[in-house]
């Protein structure tokens, strides 16, 4: 993904997951804009964005932060929102271990208190080691907690799948924790 796009991805991550007034644009119930109004309303800002770069940054993302809909009129980002949208996700049975990247700043209060969201709408994890040391990364040292999915879907705690297959749970109790 080339500097330009990188940086549009960003931008749109804030947007489209945090701050949609920034850009004068709003999101339905589901976290859904109109393409036509993100293209406008971000010509008017630091970027200059056609149809064809915003697919590019869509379909070159290597986290598969966003989708379109269909027929392409419509834009979301997949989760990490801290706005109240609900992505209309089903409950999924997960695979027996999920993983999440943290820093050592973190661990004593996750050995208290578990993962918790935050400002985010849900906790996110991982179905492989490399990519919870990849966010872990991005904060520091990277440390590799491992979550017992599987005994927690046991035990009706509802977990969901994003498109982009990132795993989400409103909390992760200590007890499904192996740190």
């Amino acid at each position: 993904m080339s500097k330009k796009n990188k940086s549009i991805s960003k931008f749109l991550s804030y947007v489209l997951r945090h701050h949609p007034g920034k850009l004068g644009i709003t999101l339905d119930e589901n976290g859904w804009t109109s393409v036509a109004v993100l293209l406008e309303k971000i010509n008017v800002e630091p970027y200059s964005l056609s149809m064809q770069e915003l697919e590019d940054v869509v379909a070159m993302n290597n986290k598969k932060r966003f989708a379109f809909n269909e027929n392409k009129t419509m834009i979301r980002a997949n989760q990490g929102h801290s706005v109240d949208i609900d992505l209309a996700l089903q409950p999924k049975e997960p695979p027996r271990y999920l993983y999440h990247g943290t820093v050592e700043k973190f661990i004593n209060s996750i050995q208290e208190k578990g993962l918790i969201k935050g400002t985010r709408q849900h906790v996110h994890l991982s179905v492989d080691k490399e990519t919870a040391v990849n966010v872990g990364s991005r904060r520091g040292k990277p440390i590799i907690l491992t979550v017992r999915s599987g005994e927690m879907h046991a035990q009706n705690h509802a977990l969901y799948q994003s498109e982009n297959g990132v795993w989400l749970i409103e909390a992760v109790p200590k007890e499904f924790i192996e740190f």
